[in-house]
């Protein structure tokens, strides 16, 4: 079952006779588990893709179809608190509150829904990512791979259905970078975590159940399985 799904999503910035595509008419389908990376050079439309698909930007025209919910249907506050509670995000940048420890960090975005707290999920996510040594650090006592481990529990910890990913190995080494893919890997697959990835790193790509092409915003492999 499809639990993301795009119909003639389009992005168009500015105005005639300065219009820009920066998607144009795509359908893409994405089952419930899958890990599939979206690989494009940059400038290619793949970060566009990803914002819409988290309803972090309104397309031109098109519907994304969250869990078979039209999530553009929504209002901008109930978009927010569909988003925060459906979505999980990594971003290349961590975004992590630098005067919250990890385990506040973590919880952060739960606590900000008004949720409780479901302290053995948190706590297993944790283990999973190998951060238990260090839920009382600062994120600026950590290193990159740390930080970004950090980050990637606080998207599992809410439970979304879907963790988008925005070039989440962009600022780690090589090393770094296979460890926290192969963990984004395991989390996946442990707690059912259906995870979505944006990269230009070919290598990393092939770490995915499906590589999805996009080429000056049009999609042009991988948007199905049937392509």
């Amino acid at each position: 079952m499809a639990i993301l799904k795009t119909e003639r999503l389009t992005k168009i910035y500015g105005k005639e006779p300065n219009e820009v595509t920066a998607l144009d008419d795509a359908y893409l389908s994405v089952e419930q588990g899958e890990f599939a990376a979206i690989v494009g050079t940059s400038g290619s439309g793949k970060s566009t893709l990803l914002h819409l698909l988290g309803g972090l930007d309104r397309p031109t025209q098109g519907k994304v179809f969250v869990d078979g919910k039209d999530i553009f249907e929504l209002g901008d506050e109930a978009l927010t608190i569909f988003r925060r509670r459906k979505i999980g995000f990594v971003f290349q940048s961590f975004n992590l509150v630098p005067t919250l420890n990890v385990y506040e960090n973590i919880v952060f975005p739960i606590q900000l829904d008004g949720s409780e707290i479901d302290t053995s999920f948190v706590d297993e996510v944790i283990s999973v990512l190998g951060l238990e040594e260090m839920t009382e650090r600062l994120p600026n006592q950590l290193s990159g791979g740390q930080q970004q481990r950090v980050a990637i529990a606080r998207a599992l910890a809410a439970k979304p259905a879907i963790l988008l990913a925005d070039e989440p190995t962009g600022n780690l080494d090589s090393k770094t970078s296979q460890d926290v893919l192969s963990l984004l890997k395991v989390t996946g697959q442990k707690f059912g975590q259906t995870i979505v990835m944006i990269t230009h790193n070919e290598a990393i790509a092939q770490m995915a159940d499906r590589i999805i092409r996009i080429e000056d915003g049009c999609i042009v492999k991988g948007g199905d399985r049937n392509d």
